[in-house]
């Protein structure tokens, strides 16, 4: 963990000096639709801060604890900062103490791609979104119950959607993830 915190904090401060103006997404449709196109790379870069396409689309990781969403206490959701694919719920974010954003579970599994890691040496279990193939996080065996896994992502991999403006956003069949007491 000690190394992974050094290599996040090297991360180039030019990935920091990004703008945190008004978002505005690359994509609202619905990319359980079939048909959806990844946007180019001029498009990428053109849309996204310099933080969101290295994080994304380079597989580098955000400094902890100064990030977006690490500390986000909100209800809502949180889809893929290319495609809007719905990934995360408020509902099983938790505070890991990593500096990260952290889930114990996806939204929707569907969107979510696992595969070996070894850019540290050792083997991790990186996270991607489905349809855009973006970078999202890891994920590890050490999260609470009742999954005991700890999705740790990246801010800069994610829109958060607050739960009052999932219907404004195109996201409305969500707000039955706020009405439900257990997973």
């Amino acid at each position: 963990m000690k190394l992974l915190l050094l290599i996040a904090g090297l991360v180039p401060a030019v990935f920091l000096a990004y703008a945190a103006d008004s978002y505005d997404p690359i994509t609202k449709m619905n990319v359980t639709e079939a048909g959806y196109q990844k946007p180019s790379d001029a498009e990428l870069r053109n849309r996204l801060t310099a933080l969101q396409y290295s994080v994304t689309q380079n597989d580098d990781t955000e400094r902890p604890f100064d990030n977006e969403y690490w500390d986000e206490k909100r209800e809502g959701i949180y889809v893929d900062i290319v495609s809007g694919e719905p990934l995360f719920s408020s509902r099983h974010k938790y505070k890991s103490g990593t500096g990260w954003p952290s889930f114990y579970r996806p939204l929707v599994t569907d969107n979510i791609v696992t595969r070996d890691d070894y850019h540290l040496v050792f083997k991790r279990t990186e996270v991607r979104s489905r349809n855009a193939d973006s970078h999202l996080g890891h994920v590890f065996r050490d999260g609470p119950e009742p999954t005991g896994q700890r999705y740790c992502i990246n801010s800069a991999s994610l829109r958060f959607i607050p739960k009052e403006k999932l219907e404004e956003e195109g996201y409305g069949e969500y707000l039955k993830e706020f009405a439900l007491k257990n997973d």
